[in-house]
């Protein structure tokens, strides 16, 4: 067995170095408090292909000081879009240019998800952030004036709290729930293509590359946007699997996911050749649960409030939660602030809470509003029709808070 390490006792422990955990750990260094990330995977890297970053977490990469970085690394798109799977045509559109930047105080980005977790580590790196991966942290037991991470290779660490950052599946989530990830029965299937001189024809024949389009339909959606300062597209075909419905063991096989697209239009028929055949994921979410802090452990991000796709917004809550979490634990740095972290983290909980449940509420609402068939449809997308590209009637409540400026226009 390896040899027991312990920690000093002024750290934060922050169990997973995905967005999330990366994000809190350094929001809290930036506060002045010691942090150790212990993420289970052997290198800190992150799964899957294109992020959407709205301006309710492009606002908080701002205050941490690598919006720029991101900005360079990613796509600022003109418009968000929607149109019918079915037939191509264009039902809604959101502008998210300079009005949408003003209004909101940070722009809309999308960017590669390895990209942005790149330029956390380095930045958490900068500040001081003890970085460790390959640490599978087992348990963590709260001792009431300290607690203490067990990870799986016998090292333990102490610290004034832990920060629960290991996903939809956490671990941890078990010290404050009896629950378990519920399946959508949608699963996704993703790719991207090099957008060069050769294949970018094929790319704006689909849309226009200043574009976040997403064509919906009778249970299914498929959504495409450039990446990687505007080199890569990113393009994501997500359907109901009918054999999930069934009972069966293999269900979102590639031939049910052609099967599905079948009957779309030539635009995302000819897209589909991108995609990934060798990976699919399927989609869950867990119910919402206002109980996140408890003494001196709390979850966040996906531990605490994992969200179906359709927003856009699982990082962007775990970024929002970060930043609040490095807030209320800021009055905790220093040798004599150890004893108000308990408090700090019920605050913390009670000032996310509620804003990330009716995220993830919302979330599942829209995919159904997404994939509705028959009258319902239709219904849709005359409600859409009166829908304006400038108005943000919608938008406020997930991307504010509006600037006073916007306010008084």
């Amino acid at each position: 067995m390896a040899a027991r390490r312990s920690a000093g006792t002024g750290e934060v422990l922050v169990v997973g170095g995905g967005i999330g955990g990366l994000t809190a750990a350094l929001a809290m260094a930036r506060a002045g408090l010691g942090v150790r990330v212990l993420e289970r995977a052997g290198q800190f890297a992150e799964l899957g292909a294109g992020l959407q970053m709205a301006p309710n977490a492009s606002r908080v990469l701002d205050r941490l000081g690598i919006l720029q970085r991101v900005t360079e690394a990613g796509v600022l798109p003109r418009r968000l879009v929607l149109r019918s799977a079915l037939t191509g045509r264009e039902l809604a559109a959101l502008d998210v240019g300079g009005r949408f930047r003003r209004r909101y105080g940070a722009p809309y980005v999308v960017l590669h998800r390895s990209d942005l977790l790149a330029i956390l580590v380095d930045a958490c790196a900068a500040a001081g952030v003890s970085l460790h991966p390959g640490k599978d942290v087992l348990t963590v037991t709260d001792h009431g004036d300290r607690v203490c991470a067990r990870c799986a290779d016998g090292t333990a660490y102490r610290g004034i709290a832990a920060i629960a950052a290991d996903g939809l599946h956490s671990r941890l989530r078990e010290m404050f729930a009896d629950d378990a990830p519920v399946c959508s029965g949608f699963v996704a299937y993703r790719g991207t293509i090099d957008i060069s001189q050769e294949n970018i024809g094929e790319v704006t024949r689909c849309a226009a590359l200043d574009e976040v389009v997403a064509w919906i339909g009778p249970g299914l959606h498929f959504v495409q946007y450039a990446l990687c300062s505007g080199t890569v597209c990113n393009r994501v075909a997500v359907f109901r699997s009918r054999q999930y419905a069934a009972g069966e063991q293999d269900w979102g096989t590639p031939g049910e996911l052609d099967e599905m697209f079948s009957a779309c239009c030539p635009q995302v028929r000819a897209a589909m050749t991108a995609l990934w055949r060798d990976r699919r994921w399927p989609m869950y979410d867990r119910e919402p649960m206002g109980r996140w802090a408890r003494g001196r452990v709390a979850l966040l991000g996906d531990a605490a409030h994992p969200m179906l796709q359709y927003l856009a917004q699982g990082a962007c809550q775990a970024i929002e939660d970060a930043y609040v979490l490095a807030g209320k634990l800021a009055c905790c740095a220093g040798r004599d602030g150890s004893h108000l972290v308990p408090r700090a983290l019920a605050e913390y909980e009670q000032a996310r809470a509620p804003q990330a449940m009716r995220v993830q509420r919302t979330a599942r609402l829209w995919g159904d509003i997404w994939h509705i068939d028959g009258a319902g449809a239709v219904l849709r997308d005359e409600l859409f029709a009166y829908h304006r590209p400038g108005s943000y009637r919608y938008t406020d409540w997930l991307y504010g808070p509006v600037t006073e400026r916007e306010e008084r226009a």
